[in-house]
C-alpha cells in the first residue's frame, strides 16, 4: 500500500482519540476536577485504545468480514458492556466523583455508555471501511499489474527466433564482407535500443516507434534479399519528432503484418503500410495479405493477440480518443485502421 493510504488510515485512528480525549474532558469536569480529571482522561484513553483494537483488528477481521455477523454481534455487545461496568465501578472508586447534584450520577451513567458505544460503533465502522478500502486498493493494483503484463507482452513481441536467424546470416556473410553485413548490424543496433531503452519508457516519439519499424522491415529484406513486397509510406514530417505514443503500437501491428501475411513464403504476399500526423490525428493503416492456411481463422474473426494487448493500451491513454478498424477485405487481404487523437 502506498504510503500516503498507510498515513491516512494511521491519521484517522488519532484524530478519533482526539475527539474521544475532548468528549471525556467536556462530560467529566461536571463530576471531577483539576489534577483527577487529567488522570481520569489518560486512563479512560488507555482503557478505550485497548477495546478500540480488539475491535478494530480482532473483531472485524475475525467475525464480520467472515460473515460471522451474530457472533461480531456478541462479542461486540459483551465489549460494551464489560468497559461500560468497568468504567461505572472504578471511576467512582478511585476519585471523588461529585454526585451531589440530583441526576448527576444518572448523567454519569449516560456519559459512560454513550462514550463506549461510541469507541465501539467508530473502531468497527473504521475496521469495515478500512478492510474494503483494502480490497479496492487490491483491485486497482491488479488492474495495473494487469496493464502492466499487457506492457511487457508488447515490449517481448519481437520474435526470438527471428533475430536469432538475423545473427545466424550475419554470422554467415562475415566470412566475405559485404554491404549486406554492415546493414544488418545496424538494423539489428537500431532494434536492440528500441528493446532496451525506449520500450521501457511511458512514451516514445512517432518518429522513433517509426524507426524501429523500418529497422525490423529492413531486417526482413535483407533476410529475403531485398524480395519481399513491403512498402512503407512514411513521409518524413516534422510532427513525428513531436507527437508521442506509447512504445510498441505500431511495432505490433507491423509484426502481427509480418506474421501473418506469409511474407517471404508465398509468392504473391505483401504489405502495404502508411503513417501520417494531420492535424492533432494519427492516422496509421496497414494492408497486407493472408497467408492461405490463416484465411479461415480470419473469417472467424480471429485477429490476434497482439491487437488484443494495442487495444487495452489505446484504452488506457486515450479512451473515447481514438478509432481502430480491423477485417477482412477481399481478395484475401486483412486491413487495420487506427486514429488517436494524439493532442486530444
Amino acid at each position: 500500500m502506498k504510503y500516503r493510504w498507510k498515513f491516512l488510515l494511521r491519521f484517522q485512528h488519532i484524530f478519533f482519540f482526539f475527539i474521544f480525549i475532548l468528549i471525556t474532558y467536556f462530560t467529566e469536569n461536571y463530576f471531577l476536577n483539576g489534577f483527577e480529571l487529567i488522570w481520569s482522561i489518560i486512563l479512560n484513553v488507555f482503557l478505550n485504545v485497548g477495546i478500540y483494537y480488539l475491535v478494530y483488528y480482532y473483531l472485524v477481521p475475525y467475525f464480520y468480514l467472515s460473515n460471522k455477523y451474530p457472533e461480531f454481534i456478541l462479542y461486540a455487545l459483551i465489549a460494551f458492556l464489560v468497559s461500560s461496568l468497568f468504567r461505572i465501578l472504578w471511576e467512582p472508586a478511585v476519585f471523588s466523583m461529585n454526585f451531589t447534584k440530583e441526576g448527576y450520577y444518572v448523567s454519569f451513567l449516560y456519559n459512560v455508555y454513550i462514550s463506549q458505544g461510541i469507541v465501539i460503533l467508530v473502531a468497527s465502522f473504521l475496521g469495515i471501511t478500512k478492510d474494503k478500502f483494502l480490497i479496492e486498493q487490491d483491485v486497482i493494483n491488479l488492474g495495473e499489474e494487469k496493464e502492466q503484463l499487457y506492457l511487457d507482452l508488447l515490449k517481448s513481441k519481437l520474435n526470438p527466433h527471428f533475430l536469432l536467424n538475423t545473427l545466424n546470416n550475419m554470422y554467415a556473410n562475415s566470412f566475405t564482407h559485404t554491404e549486406k553485413t554492415s546493414d544488418s548490424i545496424l538494423q539489428l543496433s537500431k532494434l536492440l535500443q528500441y528493446i532496451i531503452y525506449d520500450s521501457g519508457k511511458e512514451k516514445i516519439s512517432v518518429a522513433q516507434e517509426l524507426s524501429s519499424l523500418k529497422a525490423l522491415a529492413d531486417l526482413y529484406q535483407l533476410k529475403y534479399n531485398n524480395l519481399l513486397n513491403i512498402t512503407l509510406n512514411l513521409q518524413d514530417q516534422e510532427e513525428f519528432d513531436i507527437a508521442e505514443i506509447p512504445p510498441s503500437i505500431l511495432l505490433t501491428l507491423f509484426e502481427n503484418a509480418l506474421k501473418h501475411s506469409a511474407i517471404g513464403e508465398e509468392e504473391r504476399s505483401f504489405i502495404n503500410l502508411s503513417c501520417t500526423i494531420e492535424g492533432s490525428e494519427l492516422l496509421f493503416e496497414i494492408t497486407n495479405s493472408i497467408a492461405a492456411y490463416q484465411a479461415r481463422q480470419v473469417e472467424t474473426g480471429y485477429h490476434g493477440l497482439g491487437n488484443d494487448a494495442v487495444l487495452h493500451i489505446l484504452e488506457k491513454w486515450y479512451a473515447g480518443q481514438f478509432e481502430f478498424l480491423s477485417g477482412p477485405e477481399e481478395n484475401n487481404q486483412y486491413k487495420i485502421v487506427l486514429k488517436i487523437k494524439i493532442n486530444g
